[in-house]
């Protein structure tokens, strides 16, 4: 038989209330009773029923979290930051990988919504303002973890690629190098923007510019990709002395691509990554990149949200949160001076 509250009251001899309240840790109730009703509700294996609780307090305490797709190292870490902070709060998350198939995206918001979750935190790049309009926003709070949608959202938590990406471009420069690619992932819109402006503007800072044809663009940010990017780079007359990723997992394609050219790294070619997944410390060699705070956007995004979901007041009168956060360089070993050219 099944152990409730009334269960519970009718052992400790105590009304309803009185156990209601001491199993949420109320200071309304005794020390010595609280701890009673806490033993025997051990005892009696008491589980509190969610579908009960979210009845009368009108919350399910699930965030619903939307990524691109689960494998991604980069959205992986983002998710350990959210499920830190969700988890402190004594919220669970629901989890949906849209793997860029928006019928599937479709589903996953309409199947968030039939579940009740409280809010919404977008990790999915790029946004689907299609997509987000099924929330009923005005009552309904979404963060978003990038910065694609800030016309359309209020609240986002991003990194600046811009900085992140002139950072990159600033050691490729001061190493001396003058012939920058940029290899970009066409299906990241205004992030893959942000970091090819970022190196354009450092170029321009120090009296250079990108070439036409050092700028490439790849139908994703998979391993695959990056390796049939750079044998673009490879392939022209004219090849770069540096080209510079989108993201890691492009960076370490490229690597592997080189190795198979037997083009050296970094003493040919130098390549840098973005993100600084697990993987890019064990590349061979390993990789330069700029270090994202993934963790550190997952727990603010958390947070961020946690605090709208704390006030009752109607969304709309809240003014928009957004931060911003910057990533730091990290030197490795796919980056040297470039190689002197023949005369």
């Amino acid at each position: 038989m099944e152990t409730t509250i009334k269960t519970i009251a009718k052992i400790t001899g105590v009304s309803h209330s009185t156990v209601s309240r001491a199993l949420r840790g109320s200071p309304l109730v005794a020390d010595l009773t609280a701890e009673r009703i806490r033993k025997a509700a051990q005892q009696l294996d008491y589980l509190p029923s969610a579908a009960a609780r979210s009845l009368k307090t009108k919350r399910t305490h699930v965030l619903g979290v939307i990524l691109s797709g689960i494998a991604d190292p980069f959205f992986s870490e983002v998710l350990n930051g959210i499920e830190g902070a969700a988890h402190a709060a004594g919220y669970s998350l629901f989890i949906g990988s849209s793997n860029h198939d928006a019928d599937k995206e479709a589903r996953i918001v309409q199947t968030m919504l039939e579940q009740r979750i409280d809010g919404g935190i977008i990790c999915s790049t790029p946004v689907s303002i299609e997509r987000w309009r099924q929330f009923p926003t005005d009552r309904f709070p979404i963060v978003v973890v990038n910065n694609q949608a800030a016309d359309h959202y209020n609240f986002s938590i991003y990194h600046d690629d811009i900085d992140g990406s002139r950072q990159l471009a600033r050691h490729l420069i001061e190493l001396g190098h003058k012939d920058i690619a940029y290899l970009g992932n066409s299906h990241s819109g205004k992030t893959t923007l942000d970091r090819l402006s970022g190196l354009q503007e450092e170029m321009e800072y120090h009296g250079l510019s990108v070439s036409p044809d050092h700028i490439h663009y790849v139908p994703g940010g998979s391993l695959q990709m990056g390796a049939e990017g750079m044998n673009y780079f490879l392939s022209l007359p004219n090849p770069p002395t540096a080209v510079m990723c989108f993201n890691d997992m492009l960076a370490i394609g490229a690597l592997k691509a080189c190795r198979q050219a037997g083009v050296r790294v970094p003493d040919e070619i130098s390549v840098t990554g973005f993100d600084n997944i697990a993987f890019s410390e064990f590349s061979v060699p390993p990789l330069t990149t700029l270090d994202q705070p993934k963790y550190e956007i997952g727990r603010e995004a958390a947070q961020l949200l946690l605090s709208l979901l704390s006030e009752e007041s109607d969304l709309r009168s809240h003014t928009q949160g957004v931060k911003v956060l910057k990533g730091k360089l990290l030197v490795r070993a796919t980056t040297a001076k470039p190689r002197k050219k023949e005369t």
